[in-house]
């Protein structure tokens, strides 16, 4: 009934969309059961049975049935290593939303190196890479990543957006190439909106919030609920060029990992390997295919 209920809030009218065949079916994954019904697990990591488990009691919220994923202190750098689901279907346009809360760790290890990762992601040889994505890096929950990489080993494309959620600030909204790209700024209609309203004392490890993205052959509209009033915000509405923006299927997927060689925005030295299992908690995950273009 919980994933019925949610659902109806997040149907899209497909009324005035290009007509295309459907062939992804919508789901709601609520975690209550002691299996996955659309999910599968992976890791390439340590096998520590305690890194994942779904149908367990929140510790933080109580009434709420969650999917827990712990990091291992043993496990190695790097994404894939730690705990992932993977969506055992391949998903493409339409409508993605979490619930999800974030681990607490600043006052245990400020300078953690450690990332949840909840996104798309498949690589083709001829297509290339397909992957839009939400990050949180512990050592500052204030702060949320958001964007895309497409194209091929050795000339992967980038764009993204940085956002301080607690004070408004966008940091950056970019384009690069690789990993070690240059990034230039966008701008105009690929750089939506310019300013964003503070959350006052947003912090993702504080408490669930509810995020998504909406993906269209020619536009990605991230976003989140504001955790008082409900109401939509925009984190950015990317349109006005197709670069970045992925067009063929991917897999639906959630991590989260240890990184030795990204830091957050606000912390250069948040590269330190996870000194304890911390857990991240997930009420519910969601997908509504669309039929095509706005």
């Amino acid at each position: 009934m919980k994933g019925a209920l949610i659902l109806t809030g997040f149907m899209i009218s497909i009324l005035g969309f290009v007509s295309w065949q459907i062939t992804d079916e919508a789901f709601f994954e609520d975690f209550e059961g002691d299996s996955l019904t659309y999910f599968r697990y992976g890791s390439t990591g340590t096998k520590a049975p305690f890194k994942w488990k779904t149908g367990v009691d929140s510790p933080s919220e109580p009434g709420t049935v969650i999917l827990s994923f712990k990091i291992d202190p043993e496990e190695e750098a790097g994404a894939g290593k730690g705990p992932e689901i993977i969506s055992k279907d391949f998903t493409h346009f339409g409508r993605y939303a979490v619930r999800i809360k974030v681990p607490d760790v600043v006052e245990t290890q400020p300078d953690v190196g450690a990332v949840v990762g909840y996104f798309t992601y498949h690589m083709e040889d001829i297509a290339g890479l397909s992957e839009i994505d939400f990050e949180w890096l512990l050592a500052d929950p204030k702060v949320i990543y958001v964007g895309t990489w497409t194209g091929h080993s050795g000339k992967l494309k980038r764009i993204g957006r940085t956002i301080n959620m607690a004070t408004g600030e966008i940091y950056s909204t970019i384009y690069k190439e690789n990993y070690d790209g240059v990034g230039q700024p966008l701008s105009g209609l690929q750089n939506q909106p310019e300013t964003i309203t503070p959350i006052e004392d947003f912090d993702a490890s504080k408490g669930f919030h509810t995020y998504g993205f909406d993906w269209y052959p020619d536009q990605i509209r991230w976003w989140m609920l504001h955790p008082e009033t409900s109401d939509t915000i925009t984190l950015w509405d990317y349109q006005g060029s197709k670069r970045g923006i992925p067009q063929h299927e991917s897999k639906y997927r959630l991590n989260f990992w240890h990184t030795a060689d990204w830091s957050v925005e606000t912390n250069p030295n948040s590269l330190e390997k996870p000194m304890h299992p911390y857990e991240v908690e997930v009420d519910w995950m969601s997908y509504e295919p669309v039929a095509g273009s706005r």
